[in-house]
């Protein structure tokens, strides 16, 4: 081999600089392991997760820029290491991946200063009715709309988008097609904007490594927070609009007799029950009970405004407040309904027609501590619902503490808003005026009198200085051009996190130590060769994670122990060439020569690699989140793996032979094994269809009759795991869940007996981050029962749990699952037409291609069957969803790796045994790869086998897709790729 000394050079070097990234991590874990002493002894009796989480942020910041670490040439602090430390995904550090959806409907409306034109406001409507069920973006759709509906009305009409605003950009008689182009560019300018604000947002949070971008061209950013652990700040942070507004209020006196009244029309509304969409909202009358401090031996009782509000009635002066009311959290969406009709509506008196019904922005545990209860507040709108004043007068804001030393927002106006400020503030001494930040009141405070100086503040009895330094980010961050919705969401606790850590690393090490056995056990000394270079494999992908910043995953971690299989596939092909050369008595330098040779296993090793790395970008370009982590991880995993294979294995086996020293490439108990084979696998070949077919057609009829389970990323719906202290029935906690869901969820056992997965598609179709907030309280309430003393804050995820709560959650709008589905259907035929291309490429044969693509299908409809005849009973979870697609296409990837590995020795026989029959040449060249095919499949096997049962709860779908599919693609690269291969070639031979 030439240039084997700069070969040495380099892999040393290269391993130095794995090293040198790798200690970073190491450190950086050193000094978190210490933040968590730190925290654990300040921790006393009573301090909650939030608390623990509050001490480590105080240890860490106090030696973020502390030197802990000398090189002489070099000092590091701790934000050094963290910042060049090795980043873990989500499912292994716990935090929040979400997609945001900027509402382009939104800017729209603005760039039309809210026209009231009636074909503009139509096509808008209809836009939304064909986003539900289109994968075109809602720019698009409108325009559509817009030109079915719109006659002789132009966009650039005075009415729409003809306005003074936008008088530089949009003439008054531009031409549709031109003013499409404009918007676009305004809306594009939106989301850059929005991008921007955000990313200054999340910077001030201190999270490490955030990750924040645009999909694509779309309305959609991603954004991916590891280790966060207060979940609601960070969804709270990342949604607020930042929409400051300061209105006058209604105290509770002027609306009560409106509340009286609109109590007997909801009792006669609701006579009717379809009146009332949200009905399943309703809770059990004694919990309603509970809320109004009534007593009823009736459970029988007609409903009405009360059994959901709770008026704050003014039994004296000394009780006149800005509250007007207060209802169970889970009770919002229902009072939310009830207000907006417009039978009530009309009973507003004239001095309070044009109120606002807000919700304060914080709830509070009711006294019975089964609920979370919410103040509502009657704002003063008016016909225009304009603000008295608006945000854009802020010039400053920050957190302070006020006199009583308790947190508050100070902001200071510029010299507009002082004057506006001191008018309402002196217009309604002895009143109350309400600061709203994205419609939910901060404070309604009573007003003293006039204030002038142009400063105020937002405060709240129970406002933590996290809270309000927050409000005071996302008011100096900026406004966002317009709201971004969360369309999917995926949390994972901190302590399903390190569960998932430590179960990959034993796992991992498993997964290491009997592949490194098996190599040794089955080529002896020449397998302990083996095994170094795949050590220094492991070391080279790792060390390239950590150089480049890329993020380690569950999956990812799956990916490079499959590159380990793939690894030590290559080594297998050389050794089993050197044998044969060996055996056919050509010395062992000249068997070494060849077996490293491109004309020896070089070629096959080659092709299998680049179809298994063509798969692997096929997974990056479509995936998303975990997927891309598995997807890199596999292509690195490649590279490193055939070079330290190729290169490595062959460095060290040439300097054993230069020294003299005896490799036999077996050992006494692997000697013979596989030797001398012949079998006639083309006239079993007809069984083999026939079994297949068998399976295939049962696996088709189970999918026809009982279908898949398709997870919440392809069918959208909302998904969570939830720890209890003791054994849970899933089907007594799906019923119990049925009254606060309306319908009973799905749910099943996830892993261990005490640990259920439940999931629902309650008020999915519904919009906002309250909404979110209404299901995730109905499944407290639902479960009350099961915790114990667990409290709603401790039931929420993030932070540590030590008890029961919220172990993860997912959730998908349904627009956005279809996007996933369509983007993994693209995925698995992009892959099969990709591999298809290639391998008419390299063999130059129609037939190799057919056989190779047929061969896939057979196995995707075998696994897909597998599913389906086993997800009823299988004890962990089998859903399809993008996780099941990577494994799909990994099966695709290494069933390839088996066939090109076959047809490439087929290609080889055919061109030496000239005389032979095609048969004999077919037959032969895989009785002869036999060996290799079952050794790489073992050990392959093995691997997989040691990750199914010893590594996380959330990745044995994953893994026994991988099980099944390496089994079934070594069966059909030998009895269904190669005869359709030879059936083929036979039929176009016949053609001729």
């Amino acid at each position: 081999m030439q240039n084997k000394g700069l070969i040495k050079i380099f892999a040393i070097l290269f391993g130095l600089v794995s090293l040198y990234q790798l200690s970073f991590t190491f450190l950086a874990n050193k000094v978190e392991d210490d933040a968590v002493t730190y925290a654990n002894n300040k921790t006393v009796e009573g301090d909650d997760a939030r608390q623990k989480a509050a001490y480590e942020r105080k240890y860490l910041d106090s030696v973020a820029n502390k030197d802990i670490i000398d090189l002489g040439i070099a000092e590091y602090s701790y934000n050094d290491v963290k910042d060049k430390e090795m980043n873990l995904g989500l499912d292994l550090k716990g935090g929040i991946n979400a997609i945001l959806q900027v509402s382009v409907k939104e800017v729209l409306k603005s760039l039309a200063n809210d026209s009231k034109n009636e074909v503009f406001n139509n096509a808008l409507e209809a836009a939304d009715l064909r986003l539900k069920n289109s994968n075109s973006n809602y720019l698009d759709l409108f325009f559509e709309e817009f030109e079915k509906i719109a006659g002789t009305t132009k966009l650039s009409d005075p009415s729409i988008f003809g306005t003074k605003a936008l008088s530089e950009k949009i003439s008054f008689d531009e031409d549709n097609a031109t003013v499409k182009e404009t918007l676009q560019e305004e809306i594009n300018g939106s989301i850059v904007t929005t991008l921007e604000v955000l990313r200054s947002r999340i910077d001030k949070f201190g999270v490490a490594s955030p990750k924040i971008q645009r999909i694509g061209n779309s309305g959609r950013i991603q954004i991916e927070l590891p280790g966060a652990k207060d979940i609601d700040r960070v969804s709270k942070l990342i949604t607020s609009k930042a929409e400051l507004q300061f209105w006058e209020v209604h105290s509770n006196v002027e609306v009560q007799n409106f509340f009286f009244s609109a109590n007997a029309k909801v009792a006669e509304l609701l006579k009717d029950d379809s009146v009332l969409e949200v009905e399943k909202d309703t809770t059990k009358k004694d919990e309603i009970d509970d809320l109004l401090g009534e007593e009823s031996d009736s459970t029988n009782v007609q409903k009405n405004l009360f059994t959901y509000l709770m008026p704050n009635f003014a039994q004296s002066q000394q009780q006149v407040s800005s509250v007007v009311a207060y209802a169970k959290v889970l009770d919002t969406a229902t009072v939310n309904d009830l207000l907006s009709k417009k039978e009530i509506r009309a009973l507003l008196p004239k001095e309070v027609k044009y109120a606002k019904f807000l919700w304060d922005y914080k709830s509070n545990t009711s006294n019975d501590d089964t609920s979370e209860i919410i103040a509502l507040y009657a704002i003063k709108g008016n016909r225009n619902d304009v603000a008295n004043i608006e945000g854009d007068v802020i010039l400053d804001a920050g957190q302070v503490f006020d006199q009583l030393n308790k947190p508050e927002v100070s902001m200071t106006m510029n010299t507009s808003g002082s004057k506006q400020w001191a008018k309402l503030t002196g217009d309604n001494t002895g009143g109350f005026v309400a600061v709203v930040l994205d419609d939910y009141v901060y404070t309604a405070p009573s007003v003293p009198g006039a204030i002038t100086g142009g400063r105020t503040s937002i405060s709240g009895g129970t406002m933590t200085v996290a809270e309000a330094e927050d409000i005071a980010t996302v008011l100096k961050a900026g406004k966002l051009p317009a709201a971004a919705r969360m369309i999917q969401a995926q949390v994972v606790g901190p302590s399903l996190g390190q569960e998932a850590i430590d179960a990959s690393f034993i796992s991992f090490g498993l997964a290491i130590v009997l592949v490194l056995l098996w190599m040794i056990l089955y080529y002896g000394k020449a397998g302990l060769y083996s095994d170094i270079a795949l050590i220094v494999n492991i070391l080279f992908i790792f060390g390239i994670l950590a150089s480049f910043g890329a993020v380690l995953t569950l999956p990812g971690i799956a990916g490079i122990i499959l590159t380990i299989g793939m690894s030590v596939d290559a080594n297998v092909i050389i050794f089993e060439r050197i044998k044969e050369g060996l055996f056919k008595k050509k010395g062992l330098k000249q068997s070494v020569e060849e077996g490293f040779s491109f004309k020896g296993a070089l070629s096959a090793i080659i092709d299998a690699n680049i179809t298994t790395f063509l798969t692997g970008i096929i997974l990056y370009v479509f995936g998303t989140g975990p997927i891309k982590g598995f997807a890199l991880t596999l292509m690195i995993g490649i590279l490193t793996s055939f070079f330290t294979a190729v290169f490595i294995t062959r460095i060290l086996i040439d300097g054993a032979v230069n020294k003299g020293s005896i490799l036999t490439f077996n050992t006494s108990i692997s000697k013979g094994w596989f030797q001398n084979i012949n079998v006639e696998f083309l006239k079993k070949r007809k069984i083999a269809y026939i079994i297949s077919g068998a399976i295939i057609l049962a696996g088709l009829v189970s999918i026809w009759q009982i279908g898949l389970k398709q997870g919440v990323d392809f069918k959208g719906g909302r998904s969570y795991v939830v720890r209890f202290d003791q054994d849970m029935s899933a089907t007594e906690v799906a019923s119990t869940l049925k009254d606060a869901f309306g319908t009973a969820p799905e749910v099943k056992t996830y892993g261990q007996a005490n640990q259920l997965k439940i999931t629902t598609v309650y008020k999915i179709e519904e919009e906002g981050q309250e909404i979110d907030d209404v299901v995730q309280n109905a499944l407290y309430t639902g479960l009350k029962s099961y915790l114990g003393d667990t409290t709603y804050e401790n039931f929420k995820p993030g932070f540590e749990k030590e008890g029961a709560g919220v172990m993860s959650s997912i959730k998908v709008e349904p627009t956005i699952a279809d996007d996933i589905k369509t983007s993994a259907l693209y995925a698995v035929f992009g892959s099969l037409l990709v591999v298809f291309l290639y391998i008419l490429l390299r063999f130059r044969k129609v037939s190799f291609s057919i056989g190779a693509v047929l061969a896939v299908f057979h196995d995707v409809l075998i696994v897909l069957g597998v599913f389906s005849i086993t997800y009823s009973f299988m004890p962990f979870d089998m859903e399809i969803g993008q996780s099941f697609i990577a494994a799909i296409l990994t099966v695709v990837g290494y069933s390839l790796n088996d066939t090109v590995v076959i047809f490439d020795r087929i290609r080889e026989f055919a061109g030496t045994h000239t005389n032979w029959k095609y048969s004999e040449v077919v037959d032969k060249a895989l009785s002869s790869t036999l060996g290799r095919t079952i050794n790489t499949s073992l050990t392959t096997l093995l691997v997989m086998l040691a990750i199914f049962l010893f590594g996380g709860d959330s990745i044995k779908g994953f893994m026994f897709a991988l099980i099944v599919g390496v089994a079934v693609g070594t069966y059909s690269s030998l009895f269904v790729a190669t005869p359709i291969m030879y059936d083929t070639t036979k039929k176009e031979e016949k053609n001729k």
